[in-house]
């Protein structure tokens, strides 16, 4: 949890934020260790005052505990009672971890022998193992209230390491310090196998343990999932040869692992697997079986049974990253008769946080980061080129420059041939994505009336161009022209070129207005960050089914993917639910605040395409909507959980497919000045001030950036789909739409909305629609005129008051989302909305297309005439001072220069004061009719009566 610092004082700036993690730590401090007493004099201390150290050696007729014993492991007889002088020899000497926990409890609370395992014998040898058995059968067991039910339990194996922080954490804190030494270490030690048949008998669900309540910490953007995690790591002396397989039940669900891999005796599987644990109570046993398939069976089929081991759900333990991953245990398989073997797994209760999750191998689809591939803008100058020599004897020939990286092709514009020396000094620019072994080729080509004939071919590898981060001057190089037929070594001339990957640029793969980065390609151009977001993908509401599987029955198998910056997030697929939650979290570096955060809802068809062949594979994945966060609007480090509606426009119009609901929160990582001095610098970088790319070459540049990172995230696994790609980047977003086109209209208008307002309000007061009005603007503007420096004041007090009374207004909670209003989609015309979703070239009927045209030139010739009348206005007030009037140009230029007279003789005050006065006066003093200056520029003749 993070709390503002104090300032020192109140004109101290530095201020900031401490982020504490406070928790609690259910642990006993021990006294300081009393000096020896004879076993005969020994004195139990009484609870609640912790035990002396000493005491809690256990007498000769009962069973030494495990950190005791690791040193005897061999030893048939228990080991001697340890004495002072033993003591003495080892002061510096700490006990393992396990005897530090037990030294903290009475004897009363120390944990029964049963419970806790002998230490691993990854390598011991069998007879170690049956002599190992027999000292902890002859040892005499501690008394126990579960000794009867466990007399005939095959002796377990300690666990690798000792975890107590899993028990610990899950524990509730003690209302007493006599109650903190009733610490159950059956949560700390790892799972115990339940003892029971091989009839699948159930148990009756157990009360849930106070290690089954996990409260979220306060600081999570999503609501904790349980899950069961089951890691299978190996076996061993399993009476088979073959490869065995593992076979799971847990939660109504069953699974079974790969084929184990045989190595030195040991039977290895190496998984993990997952199962919903949405309750504790959900499953009352987890059943793991070994089988042996035979070679002949299929993969249902059942094989040779090898052995079984069950765990009561409510007594795994529960495991909360930033915890250790929970140590691996070897347990006896039983049912099998008399040979049984070992299993080492580990089971634990964990969230969607662990790290265990996004590779368990039931979970059909895992989530996944994926990062875009480094893209440069690669700058190809064509200079000229010498030694040409065109195929047919003529005095000019034209040749051309044709460039081609992979799919981009540019060509460089004709040059004329005289004596084999062409000049085109031009810049072909190309995206290129790194790392990259392609080749920039330049092809030569003389251009003939017939066709175009290849003249050389000159390759150049991508590895071997210099890079630059700013404007400086690359160096030329001349390239010799190769003979198009490789067989054939002839020189076709030389080319003068300069090439170079421009790291200043930042190279665009969405549209500006909702651009999520604007760093150079460069690092040593970068930044540091400015903060962090995080968002959370909680869950989705009544999706729409998508598809129709084999039954007959709508289904949705959504997933969610998030883009910001460079980096790409891909949710795991909740399979047929049209309510699915996913839970998940991540986050982003923070570069700029300005910036466009995309979160897309789609349906897989993958799960469909594994089932039923390779044609529902190459179905694309449908999309059910996306949002657009804008980081500016949120406010620092406040937490928005909102839900969305999932906007869909198709041909017969728009469609809601459900709703989303996600929770973000913006963190600044550096003091407020800073963040508020980004708002002052460029948002593009230097190289586009500098040397700024055409609008059409930017598009250009930005369609092919587009299919260079969906073909580079179609190549990951799992794929991320061209189609979604394209979607989250808005890869038509420059495609003709009558929609559109009205929907910019309005937007212009309302922007002039306010300026029109406002001469409405100027023209109603110089008519006196309301007099108090009239007179109070009088009274201010005799105050400005003759305090002329308060104008520049007043404006901006006058803006300051407006937004202070907008602030009432600002939208608190919800965040800005798609506005059907503002789009015009519920008012659109059908045929505009299919017209909209059409290909190029147009597939539509002949009919449909000529009625769009007839339409299309209507609205041109609407558009034509207002340009017209924009051209008529301003050609008027050139004609002013271009004597195309010869009479008009007199008595405007006559006009001016008595203006500037009277200016000279009377104070300007003066002139204002009379203009102003004049513009206001009341319409008993106006006329009707236009003004004489209105008359005369509308005199003024235009170009307009030139044009055929």
């Amino acid at each position: 949890m993070y709390f503002p610092l104090e300032k020192k004082n109140i004109f101290y700036w530095v201020r900031g934020d401490i982020g504490l993690k406070i928790y609690f730590i259910d642990e006993v401090v021990p006294p300081p260790k009393p000096p020896p007493q004879p076993p005969a004099e020994e004195v139990k201390p009484e609870l609640p005052s912790p035990p002396p150290v000493d005491s809690l050696a256990p007498p000769e007729n009962e069973p030494k505990p495990p950190s005791e014993a690791n040193g005897n492991e061999e030893s048939a007889a228990p080991p001697p009672e340890p004495t002072a002088s033993a003591d003495a020899q080892k002061p510096n000497e700490e006990p393992p971890a396990d005897a530090k926990g037990a030294s903290n409890l009475a004897p009363e609370a120390a944990p029964p022998t049963e419970n806790v395992a002998p230490p691993p014998t990854d390598n011991v040898a069998p007879d170690q193992m049956e002599k190992r058995t027999e000292v902890s059968e002859s040892e005499p067991p501690q008394p126990s209230e579960k000794n009867e039910d466990q007399t005939d339990q095959p002796p377990l194996i300690e666990c690798k390491q000792p975890y107590p922080q899993i028990g610990m954490m899950a524990t509730s804190t003690p209302k007493s310090p006599e109650s903190a030494p009733e610490v159950s270490f059956s949560k700390i030690s790892c799972p115990k196998p339940i003892k029971m048949t091989m009839g699948r008998e159930r148990f009756t669900a157990l009360d849930p343990t106070e290690s089954m309540k996990i409260e979220p910490p306060s600081f999570e953007l999503v609501e904790k999932m349980h899950y069961l995690f089951v890691r299978v790591v190996k076996a061993r002396s399993l009476p088979t040869n073959g490869n065995p397989v593992v076979k799971i039940l847990a939660s109504s669900h069953h699974v079974r692992s790969k084929p184990a891999r045989k190595t030195d005796n040991l039977f290895v599987w190496n998984q993990t697997f997952a199962f919903g644990h949405d309750a504790p109570d959900s499953s009352s046993l987890l059943e793991v079986t070994v089988w042996d398939p035979p070679a002949n069976s299929d993969k249902h089929g059942h094989g040779t049974f090898l052995g079984w081991v069950g765990f009561d759900v409510t007594e795994i333990p529960l495991r909360d990253p930033p915890d250790s991953p929970l140590a691996t245990q070897w347990y006896r398989l039983e049912g099998a008769g008399p040979h049984n073997g070992d299993l080492m797994l580990a089971t634990w209760v964990g969230t969607q946080a662990d790290e265990a999750f996004p590779e368990a191998c039931n979970i059909n689809s895992q989530a996944k980061v994926y990062q875009s591939p480094k893209l440069w803008y690669l700058r190809a100058t064509v200079l000229d080129a010498q030694d040409i020599l065109p195929l047919k004897a003529s005095k000019e020939s034209s040749f051309q420059v044709r460039a081609q990286l992979g799919l981009q092709v540019s060509k460089t514009k004709l040059s004329v041939s005289r004596n084999g020396t062409l000049s085109w000094n031009e810049d072909l620019m190309f995206v290129a994505a790194e790392p990259s072994n392609d080749h920039l080729v330049f092809t030569l080509e003389n251009r003939q009336p017939k066709a175009t004939v290849t003249i050389g071919v000159v390759r150049i590898p991508l590895t071997a161009i210099e890079r630059r981060v700013d404007d400086r001057p690359i160096s030329s190089t001349w390239f010799s022209f190769e003979d198009p037929d490789k067989e054939k070594r002839m020189y076709k001339g030389r080319v003068q070129l300069r090439l170079c990957f421009d790291g200043g640029y930042h190279v665009m793969d969405e549209a500006t207005h909702v651009c999520s980065d604007y760093r150079p390609t460069a690092r040593q151009l970068w930044k540091p960050p400015i903060g962090k977001v995080e968002l959370g993908i909680i869950s989705c509401k009544n999706l729409t089914p998508m598809k129709t599987v084999i039954s007959g029955k709508g289904s949705t198998d959504a997933y969610c993917v998030a883009k910001y910056g460079s980096k790409w997030v891909r949710t795991r697929t909740v399979f047929d639910s049209l309510d699915p939650k996913w839970n998940e979290q991540y986050t982003w570096q923070v570069y700029d605040p300005c910036t466009v955060l995309t979160i897309g809802v789609f349906d897989s068809w993958a799960v469909h395409g594994m089932e039923e062949g390779s044609k529902e594979s190459t179905r694309p994945d449908l999309c059910i909507g996306k949002v657009r966060v804008r980081l500016s609007t949120l406010q620092i480090s406040k937490v928005y959980r909102n839900k969305y509606p999932l906007l869909v426009l198709y041909n017969s119009g728009m469609k809601q497919m459900g709703e989303v609901e996600i929770a973000i929160r913006f963190a600044r990582a550096v003091p407020t000045l800073d963040v508020v001095h980004v708002y002052s610098q460029p948002l593009l970088p230097l190289m586009h001030h500098i040397k700024p790319l055409g609008m059409d070459q930017q598009d250009i540049l930005r369609n092919t950036t587009v299919k260079i990172v969906a073909a580079h995230l179609s190549r990951s696994e799992p794929p991320l789909r061209r189609e979604v790609v394209f979607y989250m980047l808005d890869a038509d977003t420059h495609a003709f739409s009558m929609r559109k086109l009205r929907v910019n209209w309005f937007r212009i208008a309302n922007v002039i909305a306010g300026l029109i307002d406002i001469a409405r309000w100027i023209n109603d007061t110089r008519l006196w629609k309301n007099p108090t009005s009239t007179i109070l603007v009088h009274a201010l503007f005799v105050m400005l005129v003759w305090f002329p420096d308060l104008i520049v004041p007043t404006l901006a007090f006058y803006v300051f008051v407006i937004g202070g009374w907008n602030y009432r207004f600002r939208a608190r909670d919800s965040l800005p989302h798609f506005d059907t209003q503002i789009s015009l989609v519920d008012t659109v015309d059908r045929d505009e909305l299919d017209e909209e979703f059409d290909t190029v070239p147009c597939n539509r009927p002949n009919e449909v297309v000529r009625a769009r045209y007839d339409k299309l030139r209507i609205i041109g010739a609407r558009v034509q005439r207002a340009l017209g009348d924009i051209a008529t206005q301003g050609e008027r007030a050139q004609a002013l001072v271009t004597w195309r009037d010869p009479r008009a140009s007199g008595i405007f230029v006559g006009l001016c220069f008595v203006v500037a007279m009277i200016l000279y003789m009377v104070p300007s005050k003066m002139v204002a004061m009379a203009f102003g006065f004049y513009y206001f006066r009341h319409p008993l003093f106006r006329n009707r009719m236009p003004s004489p200056a209105l008359n005369f520029f509308r005199r003024l003749p235009s170009l307009g009566d030139r044009i055929i």
